[in-house]
């Protein structure tokens, strides 16, 4: 079977858009993965949907970065539109994180690449939009980590919008993804916190038994403090996640200074993790040492039989008994692939600059008819993507959700025209 000019090897899987492939480039004998989706399907799930696909590539092909999956070629043959793209070999950081708990130098490493390569793609005008554990890949021996399937990306200054649609991972999404707002990379670095609160805790930030009480809470409630889950977690990696999981993306810091920060905390605990060489174990010397001072002990008194009863009227000194000291030890929580000894010690945190608020930070107020217009298209697009889950063609309903979603946001957009008229002078 070929895909244009590339020989399919193995099918690997299915991805969000379609078929993915292991396949060889023989113009240059090297492997590559294809990712296809019939283009008929494509038609079927959209006007929108191959423009889609192939602004994956666009996106995609634009960034050149080592924790980045590369972007060979894009195309459509026999009736496919495919993507070739580099081959990457290893386990997804989803794959990893089912063990348990991350140990706490690799999990610093992971979120410290990831923000590199978002700092990379928000640079250049991307938003990834769908920042999850399974489309992070850690392959090599170094642990290098590549962040794939941009899948729903699109350019920050495009003027095609996703309006009315629910795009990503519920569980990572941010609240204004969420309620279908505009985004911009702050967008990435809230999915970012939601990922990192998982490799420390082993817990999701937000779950449920579905889709709306999982979207509810990623609007409205706080994940469980992840010093209660894991307590050895140093102070300034936990304000920094109260950041990341901000409903405000204003409170959020950019990928480029989380990625610094990160970095200032993996060399806070790689120094931590240095401890003095040991002492020389004496335990098998003390039974002979203390047998012979017994033995001293018991020769001067029997030639000294004075030195046992005290003179009269003497006071009597109670002889100090030195307490022996327990061994020291902490309780440390179980990680998946190392000893979590190497954990720094809350009382050692590392010098991180003070965020603006270590709390997190309620959304901005508004008033009650902007509320119950928000409140109302979050729950039309959680009934439209419901739908969509359920149904494999376009159900007659969704078309009339969008004209719903369109009206509001119409609505939305003339009455705070209307409020900055009146606040005018």
């Amino acid at each position: 079977m070929k895909v244009g000019r590339y020989e399919i090897l193995e099918e690997l899987g299915q991805g969000a858009m379609g078929r993915v492939y292991r396949a060889r480039d023989p113009l240059i004998d090297r492997p590559v993965a294809i990712k296809t989706v019939p283009i008929e399907e494509l038609q079927r799930d959209g006007r929108d949907a191959e423009a889609r696909f192939l602004r994956e590539a666009q996106s995609a092909g634009r960034l050149s970065h080592p924790n980045i999956v590369t972007i060979y070629d894009v195309g459509e043959a026999d009736g496919l539109a495919y993507i070739a793209m580099e081959f990457l070999t290893g386990a997804t950081l989803r794959e990893v994180m089912d063990r348990g708990p991350m140990p706490l130098d690799l999990a610093l490493e992971t979120a410290q690449q990831m923000a590199d390569a978002l700092a990379f793609a928000h640079a250049h005008g991307v938003i990834h939009r769908d920042v999850k554990p399974a489309n992070v890949m850690i392959s090599g021996g170094q642990g290098r980590i590549k962040l794939t399937d941009f899948g729903i990306a699109h350019l920050a200054n495009s003027d095609h919008t996703q309006a009315g649609q629910m795009l990503g991972s519920p569980r990572y999404m941010s609240p204004e993804q969420a309620m279908g707002r505009e985004l911009d990379g702050r967008s990435d670095m809230f999915s970012l916190g939601a990922v990192l609160y998982e490799m420390l805790t082993g817990h999701y930030a937000f779950d449920g038994d579905n889709l709306p009480v999982i979207v509810y809470r990623v609007i409205h409630d706080t994940p469980v403090a992840a010093a209660t889950l894991r307590p050895a977690l140093p102070a300034p990696l936990l304000e920094l996640l109260d950041r990341l999981l901000s409903k405000d993306p204003a409170a959020r810091p950019d990928a480029r200074t989380a990625s610094e920060m990160f970095a200032t905390l993996r060399a806070g605990a790689a120094s931590a993790a240095i401890t003095p060489a040991p002492r020389p174990r004496l335990w098998p010397f003390i039974p002979f040492a203390m047998l012979g001072v017994f033995v001293i002990a018991t020769a001067i008194l029997l030639l000294r039989p004075e030195a046992v009863e005290p003179p009269p009227g003497a006071a009597s000194v109670p002889v100090p008994v030195p307490t022996p000291v327990p061994e020291r030890t902490e309780s440390v929580p179980p990680v998946a692939s190392q000893p979590a000894a190497s954990e720094p010690a809350p009382s050692a945190p590392v010098p991180v600059a003070p965020p603006p608020s270590t709390v997190r930070t309620a959304p901005p107020a508004t008033d009650a008819y902007l509320a119950g217009l928000d409140k109302k298209a979050v729950e039309l697009r959680i009934r439209r993507t419901e739908l969509l889950l359920e149904y494999t063609e376009q159900h007659p309903d969704v078309a009339q959700i969008d004209r719903q979603l369109e009206q509001l946001s119409d609505e939305r957009r003339r009455y705070l025209r209307q409020a900055q008229r009146r606040a005018a002078p």
